[in-house]
């Protein structure tokens, strides 16, 4: 049987239960397992944490994600709350242990929002529990191979000005690296350049608009940063060999 390496979090987790949990006040030590369900914890203390046996210090911040059947251990030092889910959900990675970083605002509200909504609306805990899940997924793969924060931060900066002028050297600029890096960083990380990765993106979204709305023409070709009729038509016909109207109409 071949071991899943990755988990399935493109399918919605079903939440077993989710709550604050308090512990180090009668015991400073708890071992347990859960053969059936993953466990997402997010912490507020400081103490030590093992998954299997392999030890991390946690810290107010520390973020983990343990996968089912997992041993873990904890050795508190005094009253020590975190926020939990235990859920189902298919595959399976090993286990992760790492620091919130800029996602520890939003990850608390998603589980904030997860365990009061439990109770009475447990659709609306799992949609919580896995928008959190996607963003620790991430972070467990950041951390197993590090990603390029340049060609992170331009394309965020890209997707949310696709309907502006987009100029390589202004984004290098905003990234902080030269024209030539931030070229040679695309090439590594995203298998193309600047201007072909804003070139392809424009034309999806086109295309989605074109087959699934009833914005005109002219608007379509604004929403995605290239205003001039002419243009936006050649840049239908060499990405899709047909024109904006006759691509609304397939």
């Amino acid at each position: 049987m071949v071991r899943e390496t990755e988990m399935r979090v493109e399918e919605p987790p079903v939440v077993a239960n989710a709550g604050v949990g308090v512990h180090g006040i009668n015991t400073a030590r708890d071992v347990f397992r859960l053969p059936d369900l993953w466990q997402l914890h997010l912490y507020g203390y400081h103490a030590s944490f093992a998954a299997d046996g392999r030890w991390h210090d946690l810290r107010p911040g520390v973020v983990s994600l343990v996968p089912p059947g997992t041993t873990v251990e904890f050795r508190y030092r005094g009253r020590s709350e975190h926020l939990y889910v235990h859920f189902a959900m298919g595959g399976h990675r090993d286990p992760f242990v790492g620091d919130a970083g800029a996602s520890l605002p939003i990850l608390r509200e998603l589980l904030l929002d997860a365990v009061a909504a439990f109770p009475t609306s447990p659709g609306r805990s799992a949609a919580s529990v896995w928008a959190a899940v996607w963003r620790v997924s991430d972070l467990a793969d950041a951390s197993d191979a590090p990603r390029s924060p340049v060609v992170a931060a331009v394309v965020r900066r890209i997707e949310e000005h696709l309907a502006e002028p987009l100029v390589v050297a202004e984004l290098a600029r905003v990234a902080g690296v030269s024209h030539n890096q931030l070229t040679r960083l695309f090439h590594e990380h995203v298998g193309d350049t600047v201007v072909g990765y804003i070139a392809s993106r424009r034309m999806a979204r086109a295309l989605h608009l074109l087959q699934a709305s009833t914005l005109s023409v002219t608007a379509i070709a604004a929403a995605v940063g290239i205003p001039d009729l002419q243009a936006f038509n050649k840049a239908c016909r060499k990405a899709f060999g047909a024109s904006p109207r006759a691509l609304r109409g397939r």
